[in-house]
């Protein structure tokens, strides 16, 4: 597995390619390809950050594990493939967006639209087995993303991050909120979705914050 990714990152994070737990994740990975299924098809491993290029990053959502089912990763987190069906989170972020923004459902659940417009869509661990849910993590990944997320927090000003769940909001922890906009909820799945998720209004709170900042909205 050589590390494809956008120039604008891979001279940030050249560091941590180099660091010993990539080098053996960078095995791991190549490993898994070649003996297993493996999602996402392996040119999208990197494919947040091909699409969003750290100088237009202006909101950071983050997910945990790419979709493990056939044809639905594409290496954008709650992001599918064009004629996928929406997965139930997925689906419950676009009801969440219908009720706060008046916008009507998509007619696709790929969201390259929202990632070429600077929203980082970050799954914490960037790859799985096919059909095996966090199969890839404690592998390194999250050491990776970690650092992402700490350069991003550190290194710019008026960021919005969107941390779903506690698992996301674990991994901002440490987040600034007098330097970014921190939006905490519970996580859009129909497990939780319910309790706080629909009627967060994190995507208005968000073109708000961007918007007082001199920053283009997002179109949801």
């Amino acid at each position: 597995m050589d590390v494809k990714i956008d120039q604008s990152w891979k001279a940030v994070l050249q560091p941590e390619f180099d660091k010993e737990y990539f080098v053996k994740l960078t095995e791991f990975v190549r490993n898994e390809y070649k003996t297993r299924l493996t999602f996402p098809p392996a040119s999208l491993i990197f494919n947040a950050f091909d699409q969003c290029p750290l100088d237009q990053v202006k909101v950071v959502i983050i997910g945990q594990d790419p979709y493990h089912g056939d044809g639905q990763a594409h290496g954008l987190c709650f992001s599918v493939n064009d004629g996928v069906a929406f997965p139930p989170s997925l689906l419950n972020i676009f009801k969440e967006i219908e009720r706060d923004l008046g916008k009507s459902m998509p007619t696709t659940g790929n969201l390259i639209r929202w990632a070429q417009q600077g929203v980082l869509l970050l799954n914490a661990t960037l790859t799985v087995q096919a059909h095996m849910a966090g199969s890839h993590q404690g592998k390194g990944w999250e050491a990776f993303t970690d650092a992402v997320i700490h350069k991003l927090a550190a290194e710019k000003e008026h960021l919005v991050f969107m941390l779903w769940g506690s698992y996301a909001q674990k991994k901002g922890d440490f987040i600034d909120s007098n330097r970014h906009l921190v939006l905490k909820s519970v996580h859009p799945s129909p497990l939780s979705a319910y309790r706080g998720f629909i009627g967060n209004n994190h995507f208005s709170l968000a073109n708000k914050y961007l918007k007082e900042n001199g920053h283009q909205e997002i179109n949801w």
